[in-house]
């Protein structure tokens, strides 16, 4: 694969932004292979995710962080690059549910998804064997309903230990801390089984069959404080009847809910999910 320098920028909306960058990257001889660019009317500001080839450029990652300081600085951006040939870690949280997990896994094992897996943590040992199967630590991590920050510290630990890029709850079904959320903030991924904002918190499936919808969805996004709340990365749906009951809706939830979360993963670790205040660009 090829790779890129992948920088993302936000900002205020303005003239000369695109033919600034354009021309920092042309003047040290770099080849834009992919540009995205979006001016939100509402809000005024302005976004874009460029990928340049690595090897038409001649100095390293932190000397172009270095170069480009200079235009950030002049357009008050909000910006990152980074090498697409460095992994990012990811930190998979589970609980007993297995079919996030395996997808997420079978897509890794596979090269499907491009990152580093140091460890899997969960509230259950259920899923031991089949983590350990693809060669990746299994920690499990107990949670006491009358003590659940003994829990919450030990996870922690762990990420902190394994040096955590990004976090990915793959039906964790556990409600993380303020602290946590606040510490990785923009970085941790969720599934949640409804289509948000529709049936947030516990049994979205059993609210859902309550009401007679006809839809029924999966919501990938980044956990914030607020419960089922944080900025959308990505959603689908499936049609169902008045004939499904709750055990159906879950079969047919679990198809839309893998699919949903790998791609919202795959995003992410793209670096095309732009944030801003709690909506997201996805380039």
């Amino acid at each position: 694969m090829q790779r890129t320098f992948r920088l993302t920028i936000s900002c205020p909306d303005g003239v000369g932004i695109v033919a600034k960058v354009g021309q920092f990257v042309s003047s040290h001889g770099g080849w834009i292979v992919e540009a995205n660019h979006y001016a939100d009317p509402i809000s005024g500001w302005f976004f874009m995710r460029h990928s340049i080839k690595a090897e038409s450029l001649p100095f390293s990652l932190e000397e172009f962080k270095q170069k480009f300081l200079p235009i950030a600085q002049e357009f008050s951006m909000e910006w990152a690059v980074t090498d697409s040939a460095e992994n990012k870690k990811l930190v998979l949280l589970a609980s007993k549910e297995s079919h996030c997990l395996v997808d997420l896994l079978h897509r890794w094992h596979s090269g499907e998804l491009k990152c580093d897996i140091p460890c899997v943590i969960s509230n259950h040992d259920d899923l031991r064997s089949l983590v350990e199967w693809h060669g990746i630590p299994f920690f499990h991590v107990p949670v006491d309903a009358a003590n659940k920050a003994e829990h919450f510290h030990r996870v922690s630990q762990l990420i902190a230990e394994h040096k955590a890029d990004s976090i990915v709850l793959a039906r964790y079904m556990q409600i993380l801390p303020e602290d946590v959320c606040e510490t990785y903030e923009g970085r941790i991924i969720n599934i949640h089984h409804s289509f948000l904002p529709s049936f947030a918190g516990a049994k979205p499936y059993h609210q859902a069959a309550e009401r007679g919808v006809k839809l029924i969805g999966a919501t990938c996004h980044y956990v914030t404080k607020e419960l089922d709340a944080g900025p959308i990365i990505d959603q689908d749906v499936i049609r169902i009847s008045h004939k499904d009951t709750v055990e159906d809706m879950v079969r047919l939830g679990k198809d839309v809910e893998k699919m949903v979360l790998s791609r919202g993963v795959r995003l992410h670790l793209e670096d095309k999910v732009l944030r801003h205040g709690n909506k997201t660009i996805v380039f």
